[in-house]
């Protein structure tokens, strides 16, 4: 079980008042990342030391388990989740925050493996966080940029935000992204059983998610760098997915509005930072 950290509340505005984070528990899914686990792992360490990872592994061919087990080995701050196959970075997740709540962590971080995700700028994260539910690091909010990207690479994923905000009605700038620090209670409100998304999608289910259920949403800038070394798992079916779910959704909310039932248009409590529609 972790020991929360010692820490004052802190009052949002006077409506609400936000208790100590207690430790964190950084999960990184991996697939085929051998060339990158052990570089990722011992930025995160630097970045925040007293942060613990979870290396949740899809029986990687290239061998990132065995690698991730050696890294375990020796620092008693990393952990691995060794599963059976792939099954999209959606299941990854959602075994890694099962893992964490058990545990007992008071706040849980995604993060990428390929260093697309700077453990640098967690400590900026965890430090909105103080006052948040929610903290989501943002690409497309003021401060925000992306590094080594084609144009193409940058439409879509702008595209997939704008058309995700707009049809579910979000509050946010980059519904997509997967740089996210959650509270403990946060995630244990969203209806994690609920969650049926796979892939691309997965973030904009918990995104939109957390606007419902009225949890209070952060956006902070973020520089996103285009990964050196392995290969995108980024993929067509993966893009088609988040399409038809967040048509789903959208149409779905739109017709329970019409027949006069909540359709689940939800505020922020505070509202957003830098990012706010």
């Amino acid at each position: 079980m972790c020991e929360s950290t010692k820490g004052d509340s802190v009052s949002d505005g006077g409506k609400r008042t936000y208790g100590p984070l207690g430790t964190a528990l950084v999960i990184i899914p991996t697939y085929n990342e051998a060339e990158n686990i052990g570089l990722i792992v011992g930025r995160v360490r630097a970045a925040v030391p007293e942060a613990h990872i979870l290396v949740a592994d899809d029986n990687s061919p290239d061998g990132t388990g065995k690698l991730a087990d050696e890294l375990a080995a020796g620092d008693d701050h990393v952990h691995v989740l060794h599963r059976k196959g792939k099954e999209g970075l959606g299941a990854a997740y959602l075994a890694g925050f099962v893992r964490a709540l058990e545990q007992g962590y008071g706040v849980i971080v995604e993060m990428d493996a390929d260093g697309s995700h700077q453990p640098e700028e967690l400590p900026r994260l965890l430090t909105a966080l103080a006052g948040a539910d929610l903290v989501l690091g943002s690409r497309w909010v003021p401060g925000g940029r992306v590094v080594n990207w084609p144009k193409s690479r940058e439409f879509i994923s702008r595209g997939g935000s704008t058309y995700s905000r707009l049809m579910l009605n979000l509050p946010l700038r980059d519904v997509t992204g997967g740089y996210r620090a959650f509270r403990r209670e946060t995630l244990e409100g969203l209806g994690l059983d609920e969650v049926a998304s796979a892939g691309y999608c997965f973030q904009v289910d918990l995104a939109r998610r957390a606007v419902e259920k009225g949890f209070r949403v952060v956006e902070v800038p973020i520089t996103f760098v285009e990964r050196e070394l392995g290969d995108s798992k980024m993929s067509k079916d993966i893009l088609v997915e988040a399409l038809w779910r967040v048509t789903q959704w959208g149409l779905k909310a739109q017709a329970s509005k019409l027949l006069g039932k909540d359709g689940g248009k939800g505020g922020t409590k505070g509202g957003t930072k830098d990012g706010g529609a």
